[in-house]
């Protein structure tokens, strides 16, 4: 088993065309290829690893660490993908780097939300696990995007998702035979506090929960529908500006939490 997983991590992975040694420990999951640039901007340098169907992935460093950013396109069955293949060349740490719809009266176009939680109202992780298995961000990375959050000064909030499958499910449910079961499943998790809907959450918290692995997600509230029914008109922020700062410094925190955990380990074992 130990020859096949070490066979495995050092052939190029079928969808990223990736290998070990291409990508740091850390990874940025953000949709669009084109916000991988955007995002490795912000690391000391990076350059390009790959890039083949929607997985483009840069690689760089912060703070003299390791780093990378690959896109996953839209949905979760892709960034499933990216998870699978990801992991298996020695990233461990994912942080889910994306748009979303706020669900809350109260989330402006424009704030940040910390997803702590995903419903997994999508079919992805239905292949990996029972539903009744949660999908929830690994605590680790829920605060190292808090800290970072506070660091950078910026509106946010922390709170549950709905990942689904359907765009135009959300967008257009009366044009859907099941219109009004989403119109109701809708409702449901507005009642029931659900901050924004996005389409990838729950299967990377999924697989990162089965695996081992760490994962967050932070949202960029683009629109809210909830406001615009009463509001009459749609406001809308695309500014992705605060959403990858607050993303890269996360990062940061993380890089100088797992230190000091190195620190101590050491400092425990000597005394031992």
């Amino acid at each position: 088993m130990a020859d096949s997983l070490a066979r495995e991590a050092e052939e190029v992975q079928y969808h990223l065309q990736c290998k070990k040694g291409d990508v740091g420990r850390y990874v940025f999951l953000p949709g669009d290829p084109g916000r991988c640039e955007l995002i490795a901007r912000e690391f000391d340098q990076y350059w390009e690893v790959a890039y083949n169907r929607e997985y483009k992935t840069l690689t760089g460093t912060v703070d003299g660490v390791k780093v990378s950013v690959t896109s996953t396109g839209i949905g979760g069955p892709s960034a499933a993908i990216a998870v699978e293949e990801l992991s298996r060349i020695g990233a461990d740490t994912f942080i889910r780097v994306g748009t979303s719809g706020g669900m809350q009266w109260d989330l402006l176009p424009g704030d940040l939300v910390i997803v702590s939680a995903a419903i997994r109202d999508e079919g992805t992780t239905r292949q990996y696990m029972l539903i009744e298995y949660p999908a929830v961000a690994h605590l680790d990375v829920t605060n190292a995007l808090v800290q970072a959050a506070k660091n950078k000064g910026v509106r946010f909030h922390v709170g549950i998702s709905q990942s689904k499958d359907s765009f135009y499910g959300q967008h257009e449910p009366e044009k859907m035979p099941v219109g009004q079961e989403l119109l109701a499943r809708w409702d449901a998790w507005v009642k029931g506090n659900v901050l924004v809907s996005e389409m990838e959450a729950a299967s990377v918290f999924v697989l990162s929960s089965i695996k081992k692995l760490r994962a967050g997600c932070i949202c960029l509230v683009v629109a809210n529908q909830e406001r615009a029914k009463i509001e009459g008109k749609w406001e809308i922020k695309e500014d992705l500006t605060d959403l990858i700062k607050v993303a890269v410094e996360g990062v940061r925190v993380l890089i100088e939490m797992d230190g000091e955990e190195k620190v101590q380990l050491r400092k425990v074992k000597r005394e031992l």
